[in-house]
């Protein structure tokens, strides 16, 4: 088979099913939510453990959907091994041990579900909540932009040789497997030293790896955590995590499409949680300028603040932005929808606001709903030149305000939500800021 492009392949994921239907936010002619997602997962029996998995896993295993495994420890496969697991089976993590699963640089995980039946990680507690478990860790070799090729996790995983936590090299169109409906539910255990995991991390992970279909519900920690690698996403959901949604670090390369952050303002850390962090480093001095810095590409993205009382939980402080972007990344986003925030969008206070830098940073054919501002610096009170800037005719990009019941096609069912714009729902708003003295 010929290889695909990233272009190509892009365009097919967020254009190829645009007709009879909305074009801003998720796409798809039906609900693609349905059926294997599960927005009540505290709701669901998954069976008691029949199969322990514990230590190093250094031979090819498969997971059977008769059995119920539960994740004992940090269990890391390793020595160029691959791990399978069948559609349909259920991986429990230990609440007391904080089970979590890596799979090292070299080896790989091929976790194929289905619509009618997706592979399931949760908590191993009858009561669940999140943080009840660690989380998934997928190492790769392709760069980041780190001095030197290799990097190393530091969450205080405990393997039995330290090799099995780095991550980074030289081949972007690596494969580290497959994940394919899959959920993972109160995931993101929290550490005395090393904050809180991620329900999953993709650390150097090439392009060949795929990523799709993915829903991670009740986080403590970040949803879904990219650090450096080469990656093409697509499908994805987080609902109600704790941390961020999807962030983005260390020279990522990433292509996003399709997929939804689903955010609540009475579920938040006592740091603020946005559901997309984009950043190039944490420590300016790590990182070789040299190398490709973190790019994000987004489309068709749906970032909805789910509130009862938008404007009063603006007012306590519960609502923050659902973007925020830091100095020397680059940042696009079209076709999208961001509904319910503080403002819609922050950039790092380091970012000077240039021709060079705004090149950098592309808001396009986007719907701003029910945002109070749009896109701001942090810390200045001021914003008229960006406002004005992406609000020109020439961005293309979309103002108003509208409740759930009215912008979405079922935004508040509680099993089985659609977050698809209503067809012919959009409508032109010259309040490009919303200075929240509306008359009630």
């Amino acid at each position: 088979m010929k290889k695909i492009t990233l272009l190509t392949l892009i365009s097919f994921l967020v254009f190829g099913n645009m007709f009879a239907q909305q074009e801003k936010g998720i796409i798809g002619y039906n609900n693609w939510l349905n059926p294997w997602t599960e927005f009540k997962p505290n709701k669901v029996e998954y069976g008691k453990p029949t199969q322990i998995l514990s230590g190093n896993i250094t031979k090819n295993k498969k997971l059977l959907k008769r059995d119920v495994y539960l994740l004992l420890g940090d269990v890391f496969v390793t020595d160029s091994s691959t791990l399978t697991i069948e559609p349909g089976t259920v991986i429990i993590g230990d609440f007391k041990t904080k089970g979590s699963l890596t799979i090292s640089n070299g080896s790989k995980i091929i976790a194929e579900g289905t619509s009618t039946d997706p592979i399931i990680f949760t908590s191993s507690r009858s009561v669940k909540k999140p943080g009840d478990w660690g989380g998934l860790f997928i190492l790769g070799d392709a760069p980041t932009n780190a001095f030197g090729s290799e990097s190393a996790l530091n969450y205080g995983l405990r393997p039995s040789i330290a090799k099995s936590l780095s991550y980074g090299g030289d081949n972007p169109d690596s494969s580290s497997g497959v994940l394919k409906y899959v959920r993972l539910e109160f995931a993101g255990k929290r550490t005395k030293d090393y904050g809180y995991f991620s329900a999953l991390t993709l650390a150097g992970v090439g392009q060949q790896t795929i990523v799709e279909n993915i829903m991670v519900s009740y986080c403590e920690g970040d949803a879904f955590n990219v650090l450096g690698g080469k990656l093409i996403l697509d499908q994805l959901v987080s609902y109600k995590s704790t941390g961020n949604d999807y962030k983005f670090n260390d020279g990522a390369q990433v292509w996003i499409a399709n997929s939804l952050a689903i955010r609540s303002p009475y579920i938040s850390s006592s740091d603020v949680s946005r559901c997309i962090y984009v950043a190039d480093y944490d420590a300016k001095d790590d990182i070789d300028f040299s190398k490709e810095q973190t790019f994000v590409a987004a489309a068709n993205l749906t970032l909805i603040n789910l509130s009862s009382d938008l404007k009063n939980d603006i007012n306590l402080g519960l609502v923050s932005e659902a973007i925020y972007i830091g100095a020397d990344s680059s940042f696009s986003i079209d076709m999208s929808v961001i509904s319910g925030f503080n403002p819609a969008v922050i950039l790092d206070n380091k970012i000077d606001i240039n021709q060079e830098n705004l090149s950098k940073l592309k808001f396009t054919r986007t719907y701003f709903n029910n945002c109070k501002g749009n896109i701001f610096r942090n810390g200045f009170s001021n914003n008229a030149d960006l406002e004005n800037w992406y609000g020109s005719r020439s961005f293309d990009n979309v103002y108003s305000k509208g409740p759930d019941s009215e912008t979405f096609i079922d935004a508040n069912n509680k099993t089985r939500p659609d977050f698809r714009l209503r067809i012919n729902g959009i409508y032109a708003s010259n309040d490009l800021i919303d200075d929240d003295d509306d008359e009630d």
